[in-house]
Order: structure tokens, then sequence, then C-alpha cells
């Protein structure tokens, strides 16, 4: 897929006011080989209800890490069904029992966090990317969530020169709240992300 810096900051700027919709169905015209994905994290019902209104084939990649909560499998999986999803599921290759036998959930300032984040989110991610090679890569990044996600934009460019497309950057809390109401979807809260533990902390997938 051809695009160039130029390009990404004039189509930040055509787009700044743009509909999801508007700012989905963009991206797929420059290419069709695209993926969502989702952690079924609060508010990824939004972009999953979204992408999947332009594009009910798009495939869905779940990377689950073993560890959600009880409420957050019940909910992806009225959402896989309620939605449609084409979903991809990729989990790690040790399970987590066999994992919490010998490790546990290593605190933030322990060494083998990256070792226990790499085993259980960066490698199947990496292996599902690997697998679908995807040229465009739909997300629910938004403005305000990280310092690093303030520096994106709608339009950004992965490591891997992926072109990553967040339809929602620009929105609120409140304004998502809004979309849930108007498209009657449910939300989830009682989520867990081993890897992150705090809300501002970035797990390594967008780094």
């Amino acid at each position: 897929m051809a695009f160039t810096e130029n390009d990404i900051q004039k189509w930040n700027t055509d787009f700044a006011s743009a509909s999801p919709a508007e700012i989905i169905a963009f991206a797929l015209e420059q290419n069709s080989n695209a993926v969502v994905t989702t952690n079924f994290r609060p508010y990824e019902v939004n972009i999953l209800h979204a992408v999947t209104a332009v594009d009910n084939t798009i495939k869905v990649i779940w990377c689950d890490t073993g560890y959600n909560t009880p409420n957050t499998y019940k909910h992806a999986e009225d959402l896989i069904k309620s939605l449609q999803l084409n979903v991809k599921l990729y989990v790690p290759k040790q399970t987590s029992s066999h994992r919490d036998a010998v490790m546990g959930i290593p605190g933030i300032e322990d060494p083998n966090h990256a070792v226990f984040t790499e085993q259980v989110k960066l490698e199947p991610f990496g292996r599902a990317m690997a697998e679908h090679k995807p040229e465009v890569w739909f997300t629910n990044l938004r403005k305000g969530q990280t310092a690093l996600r303030n520096s994106l934009d709608i339009f950004s460019v992965s490591k891997d020169g992926v072109l990553k497309v967040s339809p929602f950057y620009h929105w609120s809390d409140e304004q998502l709240d809004a979309y849930l109401e108007e498209y009657k979807l449910p939300n989830e809260h009682k989520y867990f992300d081993p890897t992150k533990v705090l809300e501002n902390r970035e797990c390594g997938l967008h780094t």
C-alpha cells in the first residue's frame, strides 16, 4: 500500500470532523485487506459496530490473554453473536494455569513483567498480524488515553508500516456513550488487563 507522510497529514486534516463511518469507508477504499483488533474492553463495541456496519466480513482479531473476567468473556460472546463478528482468535502458547504455577502475574516493577507481556499479548498479536498481513488496521485508540496516543491521530502508521486507523480518535466518553445509546449497544466495564494494570500504561502493541 503506497502512501506518504504528506498523505497521512492531509487525511488527518480532511477527516478531523468526519464521522467514523466516513473514515472507515475511506480507509477501506485505500486497501480492503483490513483487520480490526479487539480485546472487548470498555467501548470496544463502538469500533466493532462501526467497522462491521461498513464491512461485515472484516476479520476481527481477538488476542485473548486468558485472564479476562467472566463478565468480559460473556460480553465477548454476546457481541460475537449479535454483531456476527468474523473473529480470528489468538491465545498464548502456554495456558494461564501453567503460567500461574510457574510465574503468576508479575507486578509492573518485576523484570518478569516484560516476559509475561510478551507471552500473553505481544507474541499472539505478532502471530496474528504475520498470518493475516493486513494493510489497514482499525483500532479504538483515542486522544487522552496515554501520552503516546496523544501523539497519534485518526490516521497513523504502525512500526510495521501498516495504516492504522482510529475512527473515534477525537471522541470523548460522553460521545461514545451517546453512540451506544443510539444503537442500543452494551458496554463492558468489568475488564482487567494484566499487562497494563494502570489505565495510562501502554502494553506494547502500539509502540
